[in-house]
């Protein structure tokens, strides 16, 4: 699995993801274990709650706030490739609602992201407690 094609951005922010390579490994552990085999070209923009407020507005015609935008630009049934966006103001505001630290609540998001490219979804309620379920599967099996 190429994790070389796994990158980070900031858009509007000065933000720097801790543990980064170790944060790509544990991507790839996930992507593989759903059935996939390679990664395409996957990009995180970390930005700020205005910046994704606009994304959302734009490409989805939502007027509120997320947490995560993600856009599934796979072209092949055993790669994963996409652009998520991640707001670090919301990941931050909701890690101190639900009693976590900043750094879990990125990485649920995160993982989040890389489940919707694997084809969860989070709209109806049994959709939602299988990707809350799978979040914390992988969630525990970081190991970092």
């Amino acid at each position: 699995m190429a994790l070389k094609d796994i990158s980070f951005f900031n858009e509007d922010i000065d933000y720097t993801i801790r543990d980064k390579q170790k944060v790509r490994q544990w991507i790839g552990s996930v992507i593989q274990a759903e059935g996939f085999k390679r990664v395409g070209e996957l990009n995180f923009i970390l930005c700020s709650d205005a910046y994704l407020l606009e994304i959302n507005k734009q490409y989805l015609n939502h007027d509120t706030y997320t947490d995560i935008v993600t856009f599934d630009s796979s072209e092949e049934d055993d790669t994963i490739a996409g652009d998520i966006f991640i707001s670090v103001e919301r990941t931050a505001d909701n890690a101190t609602k639900f009693g976590v630290s900043e750094r879990d609540e990125l990485h649920r998001v995160i993982i989040h992201g890389i489940l919707h490219l694997c084809g969860y979804l989070d709209k109806k309620k049994e959709d939602k407690e299988l990707m809350t379920a799978k979040e914390n599967e992988y969630l525990a099996k970081r190991g970092f």
